[in-house]
């Protein structure tokens, strides 16, 4: 049977993140996760599944990718197709053709596994590469330090403390609690918790959002901030140890994040909390 490019509904969501969780491992390259769906759901499970991308053969689910933003494909594949040449090439034909509604015309960028064979088929077919990016694991074998200020696991009746402080966090977020009341509907939160530290006065500090794998997975740190006027005293830090610590209690066997390299402090708040820098990445890029 020949290849399937297709979207899978709503109904196919959970059949996509059931996948990505499968997929993760420890000794892969960094890769898309169930928790980068699962923080996109905040925009509602329509949105979500207009948004996501499935290669098939013979039924097999085979690739996964997610429109993260404009012209941005966000993709990765099932472990042994990694270097699959008739999925690698049916992956080019659809991200460089316009027409197969994929990847709009113009500029667009892919962000794929760095051992993945459509990075060097891309490569080939005249795609450049973008700006770096820095991922950053954390083993979770060990305890993970007290991050030394109160954390608070947000419950439903206290999201609009959880997206205050994202709002405060991101120039430009649209982040409200009805957002975050969509994002934990779906399947992947099943698996994630929104973290809040607190400072001595009580203030709302800094937030994250981890998202679990599954036992003995990866887990995910997506999003983390420090709010806008709490910066500088270790705020960011501390945040990060707790991502670390639910991370470990959900059975994560190491955390993962990846920032632009051009984050300096994000960086450095991560490197502070026990997590190690990787090799830098890039996404593909075509230029038009």
């Amino acid at each position: 049977m020949a290849m399937e490019t297709g979207t899978p509904g709503v109904d196919g969501l959970g059949e996509a993140v059931a996948a990505l969780r499968e997929w993760q491992d420890d000794g892969a390259p960094t890769q898309l996760h169930p928790g980068d769906l699962g923080w996109f759901w905040r925009s509602g499970a329509a949105a979500t599944a207009a948004a996501v991308r499935t290669w098939r053969r013979r039924g097999r689910l085979l690739a996964v990718g997610l429109l993260d933003g404009p012209g941005l494909l966000r993709l990765t594949t099932a472990p042994d197709a990694r270097r699959d040449a008739e999925l690698a090439r049916r992956l080019v034909e659809d991200l460089s053709e316009p027409a197969r509604g994929v990847l709009p015309p113009g500029r667009a960028y892919v962000e794929a596994p760095a051992d993945a064979l459509v990075q060097e088929l891309l490569r080939d077919a005249g795609w450049g590469t973008d700006e770096p990016w820095t991922p950053l694991r954390r083993d979770l074998g060990e305890p993970v330090a007290d991050p030394g200020v109160r954390i608070e696991v947000i419950a439903p009746e206290r999201a609009h403390v959880r997206a205050a402080v994202q709002r405060a966090a991101f120039d430009g977020s649209t982040f409200t609690d009805e957002r975050w009341h969509a994002m934990a509907a779906g399947p992947a939160y099943a698996d994630a918790r929104c973290l809040v530290a607190h400072d001595g006065r009580g203030e709302a500090v800094a937030a994250v959002t981890v998202w679990s794998a599954g036992p003995g997975r990866p887990g995910l740190v997506e999003p983390m901030g420090v709010h806008r006027e709490h910066r500088g005293h270790g705020h960011g830090t501390a945040i990060c140890l707790a991502a670390a610590a639910a991370l470990r209690e959900l059975g994560a066997s190491s955390a993962l994040v990846c920032t632009p390299s051009s984050n300096v402090a994000g960086v450095a708040a991560y490197a502070s909390a026990g997590f190690r820098r990787l090799p830098e990445v890039r996404d593909r890029r075509r230029d038009g």
